[in-house]
C-alpha cells in the first residue's frame, strides 16, 4: 500500500466530490462542510486551498492509485500558539482500513516538521471515531486529555480526544 499527498490540482474536482459526499465521512467532520457536497463545492475548496498562505495552511491531497481519495491539511494557530498546528483529515468511506490516512498522516507530519517552524501537531477527534483515533496513535500522537462536550454534531454534544505530536 502507498499513498501520495500532494499538493491540489483543479482537475482532482471530481475525485473530491465523490470522497467527501458521504455522510458516514462528514459525521466525522467540521459542519462548515456542506452536505449534499456539489462539484462547485470542490473547486471552490480546491481554489481557496491553491491561494492560501503555504506557511499558515498546508493542505495537501491524498493520492491512491491515481486518484484523489481523501484531504489532509495542518492549520498554524495563532499568537503564543504559532508554533502549533492542528491537523485535519478525512478519507473516502471505500477506503477506510486499509492504511492509507496513517501513511498520509505520517507524511504530512515529516514535511511540515521538515519545512516549518512548527513544533508541535495536534487533533482532537470526535470520541466515537475510534478510527481517526488509531490513526493518530500509529502515527506516534500522544492522548493528552479528553475535551468534555466540546463538539456539538448532529445534535448531540460530544467528548474530543486531545493527541498531539511534538517534532
Amino acid at each position: 500500500m502507498s499513498c501520495l499527498i500532494r499538493k491540489w490540482k483543479r482537475e482532482d474536482a471530481q475525485d473530491l466530490q465523490k470522497s467527501i459526499n458521504d455522510t458516514r465521512v462528514l459525521n466525522n467532520l467540521t459542519d462548515r462542510i456542506p452536505y449534499p457536497y456539489h462539484l462547485q463545492d470542490a473547486y471552490d475548496y480546491i481554489d481557496a486551498m491553491l491561494a492560501v498562505d503555504e506557511n499558515e495552511i498546508f493542505a495537501f491531497a491524498i493520492e491512491y492509485e491515481g486518484h484523489v481519495v481523501g484531504s489532509i491539511s495542518v492549520l498554524r494557530q495563532e499568537d503564543i500558539y504559532r508554533r502549533s498546528g492542528e491537523i485535519g483529515y478525512y478519507l473516502g468511506y471505500d477506503y477506510w482500513g486499509q492504511g492509507i490516512m496513517s501513511e498520509a498522516v505520517k507524511q504530512a507530519c515529516l514535511l511540515i516538521f521538515e519545512h516549518s517552524d512548527i513544533e508541535r501537531i495536534f487533533a482532537a477527534p470526535f470520541d466515537y471515531n475510534h478510527a481517526s483515533q488509531r490513526v493518530l496513535e500509529k502515527c506516534g500522537f500522544k492522548r493528552e486529555g479528553i475535551l468534555r462536550k466540546n463538539g456539538f454534531k448532529n445534535g448531540e454534544f460530544h467528548d474530543m480526544i486531545m493527541y498531539s505530536l511534538i517534532k
